[in-house]
């Protein structure tokens, strides 16, 4: 089901308890010199329409969230960003008018390294004011580790911005927007920890072009096996947040 094409009558008639809603977040930003600025609203967008296409009667997905936290790609330019506070709001805000139509299990289902500390943010400031639903939060490529750790040739087996993974994922779903002739390696990655500790730089300071890894090992074919092995496992994490109990306490929650 895509919110977006349905009635308010046909949304009214969707079950609130036994669908997950999917948010999709990501963003509009630099991919350095050979991926569009929309890679990542792209991605998001197909994994979870794929999703949907898989589970149409359990799976309501919403139009994704194309401005997302990006401060960090703004002295690269070709960047549109949203101040961390305002997309925390715009998350819990979306959340709101989902929970308080009833529905009962919502999934902020990310594609932007930028949004995961907001989005956790939200789902925390959402949760005491809904405590008897499910209220959940992660990036697409985050249920398909070993799958991408076994598939990427680059030392870089994360999932880092512009990278092998990203190119190799749009080169199977939108072949046509990636530049392969600027399709390099991008050097050394200057690190975001010293030790086990985080140190805030932006990636000025971390790349020099704007991206990370080897975009320049990825496939059209590792991208299709990458995006199939994503789906799959997205199903399965589906299944697992349809079948968590709705409650407000330990005693709902274990046998």
């Amino acid at each position: 089901m895509k919110y977006m094409e349905m009635t308010a009558t046909q949304l009214a008639k969707v079950d609130r308890q036994e669908t997950l809603v999917i948010v999709p977040i990501a963003a509009v930003e630099q991919h350095g010199p050979h991926m569009p600025v929309g890679t990542d609203t792209v991605l998001c967008t197909a994994v979870a329409e794929a999703a949907e296409q898989e589970l149409p009667s359990q799976v309501l997905v919403t139009p994704t969230v194309w401005l997302g936290a990006s401060s960090h790609h703004l002295r690269f330019g070709a960047t549109l960003d949203a101040d961390l506070d305002t997309h925390i709001t715009v998350l819990c805000d979306i959340a709101v008018s989902l929970l308080d139509d009833g529905f009962t299990r919502v999934l902020f289902l990310n594609g932007h390294g930028g949004n995961v500390d907001p989005m956790r943010v939200a789902a925390r400031k959402l949760q005491p004011m809904y405590q008897n639903a499910v209220i959940a939060a992660g990036s697409y490529w985050d249920v398909a580790v070993a799958e991408r750790e076994q598939l990427l040739k680059g030392d870089h087996k994360f999932v880092g911005h512009a990278c092998e993974f990203e190119t190799a994922l749009m080169l199977h779903v939108r072949p046509e927007l990636v530049d392969k002739q600027f399709c390099s390696n991008a050097g050394e990655l200057v690190p975001s920890e010293v030790g086990d500790i985080f140190v805030s730089r932006d990636m000025t300071q971390r790349t020099q072009a704007g991206f990370t890894g080897r975009p320049d090992l990825a496939t059209a074919e590792t991208g299709e096996k990458l995006f199939q092995a994503i789906v799959t496992n997205l199903e399965a994490t589906i299944q697992s947040l349809l079948s968590q109990p709705l409650g407000d306490s330990y005693k709902d929650f274990v046998s």
